[in-house]
């Protein structure tokens, strides 16, 4: 796989134009699924493994990295399906998510292509809470699933949110503190949710930028303002139909909506972000998932405000 993931400085060019690559592979049978090329770290011919005789059953054993040691999980038995049954001819897609290192067992891997965010849809609906897909698009004329590895990771290691000693965050209007909180991943919008009711704040849901860009106008039209209806933004980057960078961009040009604060929160690593918060108009940036940290770095956003 050398060369493979060559030239990510410039990938770096296509955040904040609603673009993105997606690294394409298979588990095991004909379907391709989908994973964004920025939490990639590496793709490599699957090693020998050590087997750990603690570990969850989807993790096939750990592996040595230049000098660190990562678990290697078994994608395909960790969104249900079946185990790959031989690690021969196997490879390995070392990830970045959430402030962790894995590695992720595929059967084998497809190629990289550069795609409009606008290209990439949100799951049918329906499909009900058992379904790991974030997003699906469609390549050659098949359709490739996009894997919610928010959601494998959740439930492989587990995540909190819960705050330590929360505060509820006192608003000078008379009504509660509105934050409108943006992310593809359903379990990622939970534990927002679930940190933010904590600080007596009142959470509006959108599943990507375009409904939360959708939503905001209609509040907009409302009136008088917007900011009758929410106080604050929190938004992921890396979404179906519309990224986090370009939803911002899109708010601060709208004359109705430029005032709104915007805290961008995502699992996407890398130093780019913070210039790319700056370059599309963001507040703030924090990186997922701390329920203590963006608590503290809502908060502080909003005094900043003027808002508590």
């Amino acid at each position: 796989m050398a060369g493979l993931l060559d030239g990510v400085d410039q990938r770096t060019n296509l955040v904040g134009e609603n673009r993105m690559e997606l690294l394409l592979f298979r588990l095991g049978g004909r379907q391709r699924f989908g994973i964004n090329v920025f939490k990639v770290q590496e793709v490599i011919q699957c090693p020998t493994l050590t087997r750990m005789t603690q570990a969850n059953p989807v993790v096939r054993g750990i592996a040595n990295m230049r000098g660190n040691t990562i678990s290697v999980i078994d994608l395909s038995q960790a969104i249900g399906k079946r185990p790959l049954t031989s690690l021969e001819n196997t490879f390995i897609i070392i990830t970045e998510y959430n402030r962790t290192v894995q590695g992720f067992l595929v059967s084998g891997v497809d190629r990289i292509i550069n795609m409009n965010w606008e290209n990439i849809k949100t799951p049918p609906k329906g499909l009900g809470n058992d379904n790991y897909m974030t997003a699906v698009t469609e390549v050659d004329n098949e359709l490739v699933e996009i894997i919610d590895v928010e959601k494998v990771l959740a439930e492989l290691i587990g995540t909190t949110a819960e705050i330590a000693n929360p505060e509820e965050v006192a608003s000078k209007k008379e009504q509660p503190i509105r934050v409108m909180v943006i992310d593809d991943s359903s379990v990622a919008r939970k534990q927002i949710q679930r940190t933010l009711e904590q600080l007596g704040i009142v959470c509006t849901l959108a599943k990507n930028g375009r409904d939360g860009l959708e939503q905001l106008k209609r509040m907009a039209e409302e009136g008088p303002t917007v900011q009758d209806h929410i106080d604050a933004i929190i938004s992921d980057v890396e979404m179906p139909e519309m990224d986090g960078y370009t939803l911002t961009t899109e708010v601060r040009a709208d004359s109705k909506l430029q005032d709104l604060p915007i805290l961008l929160h995502t699992s996407l690593s890398g130093v780019f972000n913070k210039s790319m918060v700056q370059k599309v108009g963001a507040d703030r940036f924090v990186p997922k998932f701390n329920a203590e940290e963006l608590a503290s770095e809502l908060k502080g956003l909003l005094e900043e405000k003027g808002l508590s």
